[in-house]
């Protein structure tokens, strides 16, 4: 487990931060409800039906399982206060695996809040701002001192939330949310940049530990250095985590709150454009001492299309990698590091090539983001295929899959539940099923590229409709899609395929 810091152990806090007494979590009643068990709860779950795919259905049911098998109730001794799924990995609590569990928890939400899992890393926030990366679930202790270059990040807790929100349109949450989320965010902004205000990270810090993107000559601390570095996906992630604050502040009247990290974000932007950016390359890399780019292309890159900051004439250039089998499109896609790099692995050695759900994720969100949903498709199709297929091999799902073989990476943990229940139920329903939901507008927008009959029964949408949802098989995709909707209240449906669209209202 390994050394715990805790609060009062000689930490010199400096100046409270400002919403420090606003953090709400941090005096809330401990929860003292039972949890939900998967017996009881699985008739309640979305329920996926796909024609001839009964093995996606299995490994969706196996997902689930295995999620609620992690539920935990909150301890006196650890200074959590909600009921919690746990990481999955060394009875902490991990804080950019718990932001990645809510999006795919978001379908489970009637049945068991997961959103409130991040209220426990609310509640152990310094009065500084800081949050440690991992929180001792059954002791009081921190696993890192928060000045370690590893103790903290990265910054996704603020897009969890508002995934959360474009979902639920909780509006109480976002108010008691914003504080914290505040707080962290000018706790980076005060030691995790550079003298020019740019950000960095460490192997850990950043979550993708052992990837070569340092310099060699700091790899004697490849995990915990900065590397002198200037990380891409840090800044990225300060831009995201920045435009949401900006959001929920107007969405709260506290405008005049944010208006330095509008200023901020602009001048992030501004610089991993006009820094960041290879243009013979066509390719955002990390900034090496010197203003050297890094030359080492990895997933962390593609924060930038999530982010909002790619020019539109960069963007079909920058995405094109994703589709070179010399770089990301391998046997399983969206492998962690390119395959041209000299330290690629072929069976993954975690991040030296690792097919990690996070990433495949945040990747697949980010091309939907510039419109290119059907790419999202087609990548989609490939990740979730092959963790089904290792699923019907190992009858589980892993922590990463090997890139160049159908079988798990080969440093990767069995029942990883945890983010992989990434691939089997939120790629399922958003990227491969082509189901995006618009809980604020009570609306879907379905894009039916498969030609098999598929949907889903209880589909969860906002915080009262329910919904059926089938698609008759078709023989190609470019016919008219039959589409049928149920729901227990007026909804909207929008049908997008490769011949046109149309709308549905219930």
């Amino acid at each position: 487990m390994g050394i715990l810091y805790r609060p009062g152990d000689g930490i010199t806090y400096g100046v409270p931060d400002r919403y420090y007494e606003e953090n709400v979590f941090r005096t809330m009643e401990r929860e003292d409800k039972p949890l939900p068990t998967w017996e009881e709860s699985r008739d309640l779950l979305p329920r996926p039906f796909w024609d001839g795919h009964d093995d996606a259905i299995a490994c969706y049911d196996k997902a689930w399982e295995i999620a609620f098998s992690n539920l935990r109730q909150p301890t006196e001794i650890s200074g959590f206060k909600s009921n919690f799924i746990d990481t999955a990995f060394n009875g902490f609590l991990f804080m950019w695996d718990s932001s990645f569990i809510l999006m795919f928890g978001k379908y489970g939400t009637r049945v068991f809040n997961f959103q409130n899992t991040l209220n426990n890393m609310y509640a152990r926030q310094h009065s500084d701002g800081f949050i440690c990366r991992e929180i001792c679930e059954t002791g009081d202790g921190e696993q890192f001192f928060r000045h370690d270059p590893a103790s903290t990040g990265p910054n996704v807790m603020a897009w969890s939330e508002w995934v959360y929100f474009e979902n639920f349109g909780d509006l109480d949450r976002i108010a008691k949310v914003f504080a914290p989320l505040m707080g962290y965010y000018r706790w980076l902004k005060l030691f995790r940049t550079w003298r020019d205000g740019t950000y960095w990270s460490s192997g850990l810090g950043c979550g993708m530990d052992n990837s070569p993107r340092i310099e060699t000559k700091y790899y004697d601390n490849l995990e915990v250095s900065n590397g002198h570095m200037v990380w891409i996906d840090a800044c990225c992630q300060q831009i995201l985590s920045g435009n949401i604050l900006v959001k929920m502040a107007k969405l709260l009247g506290r405008e005049e709150e944010t208006k330095e990290i509008e200023e901020e974000v602009a001048m992030l932007a501004s610089f991993v454009n006009e820094k960041m950016w290879d243009e013979k390359d066509g390719f955002y890399y990390d900034l090496w001492s010197g203003d050297r780019l890094s030359g080492s292309k990895t997933l962390a890159s593609y924060w930038a299309l999530l982010a909002g900051i790619v020019p539109e004439d960069r963007i079909d250039r920058f995405v094109s990698h994703l589709f070179n089998p010399n770089e990301f499109y391998r046997v399983h896609v969206l492998a962690s590091l390119s395959a041209d790099h000299p330290e690629f692995q072929p069976k993954g050695d975690y991040w030296r090539g690792s097919v990690w759900a996070p990433t495949a994720y945040m990747t697949l969100k980010g091309l939907d983001a510039v419109g290119k949903f059907d790419l999202a498709h087609k990548l989609a199709m490939n990740h979730h295929e092959n963790v089904v297929k290792v699923f019907n091999d190992t009858g589980t799902v892993w922590e990463n899959y090997a890139p160049d073989f159908v079988e798990r990476g080969s440093a990767s943990k069995a029942d990883f539940v945890g983010w992989t229940g990434l691939p089997p139920i939120a790629v399922l329903f958003e990227y491969v099923m082509g189901i995006i939901p618009d809980g604020m507008n009570k609306t879907v927008t379905w894009h039916v590229n498969l030609t098999e009959r598929h949907g889903v029964k209880k589909y969860p949408l906002g915080t009262e409709a329910e919904l059926d949802l089938i698609c008759e098989a078709r023989k190609s995709e470019d016919e008219r899609p039959v589409v049928t909707v149920n729901s227990n209240i007026p909804v909207t449906v929008k049908v997008v395929w490769s011949g046109g669209e149309y709308e549905i209202r219930t």
